[in-house]
C-alpha cells in the first residue's frame, strides 16, 4: 500500500526519484524516502509529505545516478523518519525499499538477533535487509533466491547492493512491479504513472522473478536463477491522463472525465446491437450457468451489489456478493460450473486477488473486471474486461466506478441473451440505452452547481445518512463510503426499510438525509420514508428522476437526474452524489485526492 520507485542512468537520479514518488502519491502514505548511490549510499527520509522529503533532499543533495525511493503506509511502527524506507542492513551490504507484509518476520528477526544483528526499526521490512546481509555470499542473484526461500509474505523489493554500483535489483511477489525501459535508463516502479514522463515500454514482473537493471540492460531471472526473456510491452497511457489539465483536485477532473470513461469501456463490447466479449466462455457454459459469485472490497463491492440487482432481474440466476476479505475465510461453496466475477480498479487488491486464487482452485470459472492493463489480477483470470477509464489517480474512485458499472451491464445483456431471455430486438435496444449513457452523465453532471451549494450546508454538520430501496440501495452505500473517505463526516447508507429497525432512532433535528427514489415501483415506499424522517426534523435531500411529481412537497432540496431504463440508473444516480462528496470535502478545505490513512491500492491484506 506504498509506491517505489527506482532508477539507474546518466543523469542525477535524486530529482527522478522525487519526480516518480509525487507521481505515486495517489497510492496512500505518510513518510517517504530515497537512497542515491555515488562515492557511497546516502539515504535521505521524513515522516509526512514528500514536499518535506524534497527540503531534506535539498539540504543533504545527494549525488549519483543509481537510486532507490518509496512512500510508506505504516503497517509495523509508527509513521516516522526511523521508520521510513529505505533500510540499511548492519554491514552496510544492501539498502532496500519493499511494499507488502512478511508474515514471518518475528522468527526472522529473533534468529538474526541471535545471530548478532541489530535492528534500528520497528518494522518487517528491516527484517529483509539484515536477512540479505546474513546470507550474502558474494552474489546479489543467488542471495536474493535464499532470501525469497526464507520469506513468507507477500513482497515487492528493489535494493542497492555493495559492490554493484550501477545496478539497482528487485524481486516480487503478490505486490506490484514494473521495469521501465528508457534510452540510456531504466526504471522500476510500482506502477505506469512513475515513470510516464521518461517511457511507456514496460516490463511486468511476475510473482517469483528476480531483477537486474543498469542503465543498458534489463535482466529477469527465474525462481531458481535461470535467465528469462524480458517482453516488452507499450503501455497505451498518456502523461495527460496522470495530470490535473487545469482542475483544482485530480477526484473533479475524473468526475468529468466519466463520459468519456463508460463511452472507451463499452464501446469495444457493442458491435452491431450485439456484445462481443474479449474472451470466450466454456461451450453452453452460460446456458447452464446455476450461481455466480461477485467478490471485491470497497466501491468494487458496490458494483457488484448493484450488479446482483440487474443480473437476478435480467438473467435469473442467483448472485452472492461477497467482501474479498471475508470470501476465501468463510469456506465458500464454489466449484466448477460457478462464474466467480472479480472486481478490482487496479488488479492488485490482494484480498480480491486472494479469493480469485482459491475460486481457481476450486474449479470455478473466474473472469475480472480490471482497469489496470496486464495487472495480477488480469492475467490470473480466465477471462478479463478491462474498463478503459485511464488512470485513476485520486484515492477515492469515480471513474472507475462508473465504467465498472458499464461492464456489468453489457455482462448482464450478454447472459440474458444466451440464455435466450432476451429476444435480438430487446438486445440492441438496451444495448442502444447503454450507449446513450454517456450523453446521459454529461446531463447528470449539471447537478455540480446544486450539489456545490448544498455541500455548504453538510460540511457544517458531523453526521449524514443516505437511504434507498432496491437498486438505490447500493448507490446510498456508495455515496456514504464517498462522503465519509475523503470528508470524514460520520455518514451510513441503508435501506430505507430498515429505518423502523433501529435507524431512525439516530434521526434528530437538522439531521442531513439523502434519499434516493428512482425506482418507479418503489417510489410510493420511500415518500413514506421520507416523510418519516422530515416528521423528526430530518433536513431531507431528494435525489430523483426528471419529471418526479410531488417530492418538492416533502423534501427540503431536489436533485434531478435524467430518466434511463431501471437497470442502468445507477449511473446518472451516482453523479450527484459523488459530487456531493467532492464538493463538502473542498468547502471543508480538506485534500480531496489524498484522504487520510487510506491508499489507492490495497496490496496486503
Amino acid at each position: 500500500m506504498c509506491g517505489i520507485v527506482g532508477f539507474v542512468g546518466e543523469n542525477e537520479a535524486a530529482p527522478i526519484l522525487i519526480e516518480g514518488l509525487r507521481r505515486l502519491e495517489y497510492r496512500g502514505y505518510d513518510s517517504a524516502g530515497i537512497a542515491v548511490k555515488g562515492e557511497s549510499v546516502t539515504v535521505v527520509k521524513e515522516k509526512g509529505r514528500i514536499d518535506n522529503l524534497k527540503s531534506c533532499v535539498d539540504d543533504v543533495n545527494p549525488k549519483g545516478t543509481v537510486g532507490i525511493g518509496h512512500t510508506r503506509w505504516a503497517t509495523h511502527g509508527a509513521p516516522d523518519r526511523i521508520n521510513a524506507h529505505p533500510h540499511k542492513s548492519m554491514n552496510d551490504i544492501v539498502t532496500l525499499v519493499h511494499n507488502g507484509i512478511i508474515e514471518n518476520y518475528i522468527e526472522l528477526k529473533n534468529d538474526l538477533i541471535k545471530k548478532g544483528y541489530e535492528f534500528k526499526s520497528q518494522t518487517d521490512t528491516e527484517v529483509i535487509a539484515q536477512l540479505f546481509d546474513s546470507l550474502f555470499d558474494g552474489d546479489a542473484i543467488s542471495t536474493l533466491i535464499k532470501v525469497a526461500q526464507k520469506l513468507e509474505g507477500s513482497y515487492a523489493v528493489a535494493m542497492l547492493v555493495k559492490g554493484y554500483d550501477d545496478k539497482v535489483f528487485a524481486m516480487k511477489k503478490d505486490s506490484p512491479m514494473i521495469v521501465g525501459k528508457g534510452d540510456g535508463q531504466n526504471y522500476l516502479a510500482s506502477d505506469i504513472p512513475a515513470i510516464l514522463p521518461y517511457t511507456r515500454d514496460c516490463y511486468i514482473v511476475n510473482d517469483g522473478e528476480f531483477i537486474e537493471i543498469s542503465k543498458d540492460e534489463i535482466k529477469v531471472f527465474d525462481k531458481n536463477g535461470n535467465p528469462k526473456n524480458a517482453e516488452i510491452k507499450t503501455i497505451d497511457l498518456s502523461i495527460e491522463s496522470a495530470e490535473k489539465c487545469g482542475y483544482d483536485f485530480f477526484m473533479a477532473k475524473e468526475i468529468f472525465e466519466q463520459p468519456k470513461a463508460v463511452k472507451d469501456t463499452v464501446s469495444p463490447l457493442i458491435k452491431d446491437g450485439k456484445i462481443v466479449l474479449p474472451f470466450e466462455f466454456p461451450e453452453n457454459f452460460i446456458k447452464e450457468l446455476k450461481r455466480i459469485y461477485i467478490v471485491a472490497c470497497g466501491s468494487a463491492y458496490h458494483v457488484g451489489m448493484t450488479a446482483k440487482y440487474i443480473i437476478e432481474d435480467m438473467v435469473r440466476v442467483p448472485v452472492t456478493v461477497d467482501i474479498a476479505s471475508e470470501f476465501r475465510y468463510r469456506n465458500p461453496i464454489i466449484g466448477k460450473g460457478d462464474l466467480c466475477i472479480f472486481v478490482s480498479q487496479s488488479g492488485e487488491t490482494a484480498d480480491t486477488l486472494a479469493s480469485l486464487r482459491e475460486a481457481k482452485a476450486r474449479g470455478a470459472f473466474t473472469m475480472s473486471i480490471v482497469n489496470v492493463l496486464f495487472s495480477t489480477i488480469a492475467r490470473d483470470s480466465d477471462g478479463v474486461i478491462y474498463t478503459n477509464a485511464g488512470a485513476e489517480i485520486a484515492v477515492a474512485t469515480t471513474k472507475a466506478f462508473s465504467a465498472q458499472l458499464g461492464v456489468a451491464y453489457v455482462l448482464s445483456a450478454y447472459m440474458a441473451h444466451e440464455k435466450e431471455l432476451m429476444s435480438d430486438a430487446e438486445l440492441k435496444s438496451f444495448t442502444d440505452e447503454i450507449l446513450a449513457l454517456p450523453e446521459k452523465i454529461k446531463t447528470a453532471l449539471d447537478t455540480d452547481a446544486i450539489t456545490e451549494r448544498l455541500s455548504k450546508h453538510i460540511a457544517t454538520k458531523e453526521h449524514m445518512f443516505f437511504i434507498g430501496r432496491g437498486i438505490d440501495y447500493p448507490l446510498c452505500l456508495e455515496g456514504s463510503l464517498k462522503l465519509k473517505e475523503i470528508s470524514y463526516i460520520h455518514c451510513e447508507g441503508y435501506g430505507a426499510g430498515e429505518l423502523k429497525h433501529g435507524t431512525i432512532s439516530l434521526i434528530e433535528p437538522g439531521t442531513v438525509v439523502a434519499a434516493v427514489a428512482t425506482d418507479d415501483e418503489l417510489y410510493g415506499k420511500m415518500v413514506s420514508n421520507i416523510k418519516e424522517v422530515h416528521a423528526r426534523g430530518a433536513f431531507v435531500i431528494a435525489v430523483v428522476k426528471e419529471g418526479t411529481k410531488g417530492i418538492e412537497e416533502i423534501a427540503d432540496e431536489v436533485i434531478y437526474i435524467p430518466k434511463a431504463p431501471k437497470n442502468l440508473m445507477p449511473s446518472l444516480t451516482v453523479i450527484p452524489l459523488q459530487l456531493l462528496a467532492y464538493h463538502t470535502t473542498v468547502a471543508k478545505g480538506l485534500d480531496v485526492d489524498k484522504p487520510r490513512n487510506l491508499a489507492k491500492s490495497v496490496t496486503v491484506e
